[in-house]
């Protein structure tokens, strides 16, 4: 796709069209979670698995795009700060699907050992990404930063031994009736299509999340200037907002499903391939290491995309089986978070 000058346009024309990538992704998104759950069952995965590698590659294309085409604009703030911004979005998304389709506590009804360590690899990520900013760039190739390389290579053990480990891993004793009979009682659509019209269906859909992925980026770059609230702020919050749409509509389709490890595995997948993204954002951006240009806000919104996780990752070992306006304590604690993180990303911007 030819980069295209949305500066030459008038504000509310630009904003038209962001609404209109963005309900594109919508749209293509809201189908992706039941093509994983078939894809799931048929090939035996596990919905984990599916929900890590798949489902969160898929939904992650808007960042990709926008990744590849902010960096090669030179937009640091926007590769950056709407990565990092995103992630504290998109663990608050399981607390909007827990409020508004589960109505319980999505982590005692998602028993699987994979989504602790899905979890964790998002903080190691994280606390990585920290270290290598406030150590700052040692050494690089050819403009590619070392700690863009650690990143993307710790992303990719952490698959293989992710893989490793699903089917494997410990099991709870207590299993909720009401998740047994979840799984036995979702519906199938496995008879009404083959295996090649799953596929060439799920990678339609993502292609169109791509594109349009690309496009929020070259908009988002020109939204930044013409409504004055900095790439910063903006990055953090509206582009991340509309990239996050495909996990939004992914997730409560999953939860709507009963597959609640996929719904929970797409998110902490997404979140940990946001972080490895910084290395294709160095690949693309060619005034140096990408992470020397970092500022307070991406610095901000890594250490609550830490807070975040680390809330879920405590509810997933309670387990504790009690809702609180009608959605668990930690799903209430990550909405406040993410509140919180607007409010003071606001101020940084």
């Amino acid at each position: 796709m030819l980069p295209i000058d949305f500066g030459a346009y008038a504000l509310w024309q630009n904003l038209a069209v962001f609404l209109f990538a963005a309900a594109i992704i919508w749209a293509a998104g809201s189908r992706l979670a039941i093509y994983a759950d078939i894809i799931a069952d048929r090939s035996g995965l596990g919905h984990a698995l599916v929900g890590l590698v798949l489902l969160a590659g898929a939904t992650s294309l808007p960042e990709i795009g926008r990744t590849i085409s902010a960096a090669a604009i030179g937009s640091t703030a926007l590769v950056v700060d709407s990565l990092f911004g995103g992630i504290v979005l998109q663990t608050a998304i399981l607390g909007l699907a827990d409020f508004s389709v589960a109505q319980q506590v999505l982590t005692f009804f998602a028993p699987s050992s994979v989504l602790l360590l899905e979890g964790a690899l998002v903080i190691l990520l994280l606390s990585l990404a920290l270290s290598g900013i406030a150590a700052g760039e040692l050494f690089s190739f050819f403009n590619v930063g070392v700690w863009s390389f650690v990143l993307m290579g710790v992303y990719v053990l952490a698959l293989y031994l992710l893989q490793a480990h699903e089917g494997r891993g410990w099991v709870p004793i207590a299993v909720p009736e009401e998740l047994k009979r979840e799984e036995e009682e979702r519906p199938s659509d496995h008879h009404l299509k083959s295996n090649l019209e799953i596929g060439l269906l799920f990678a339609g859909n993502s292609t169109v999340i791509f594109l349009a992925g690309i496009t929020l980026a070259q908009i988002g770059d020109a939204l930044a200037v013409q409504t004055g609230l900095g790439a910063s702020f903006v990055g953090a919050t509206l582009l991340a907002f509309a990239s996050a749409l495909p996990e939004m509509s992914t997730t409560i389709a999953a939860v709507r499903l009963g597959a609640y490890s996929m719904a929970i595995s797409n998110i902490f997948g997404t979140n940990a391939l946001l972080v490895a993204l910084i290395f294709l954002g160095d690949l693309f951006y060619r005034q140096g290491p990408i992470l020397e240009s970092v500022g307070r806000p991406s610095l901000f919104a890594a250490a609550m995309g830490i807070v975040a996780t680390s809330v879920y990752l405590v509810g997933l070992i309670e387990r504790r089986n009690k809702t609180y306006l009608g959605m668990g304590l930690d799903s209430i604690a990550v909405l406040l978070l993410y509140l919180v993180t607007l409010f003071v990303l606001f101020l940084l911007r």
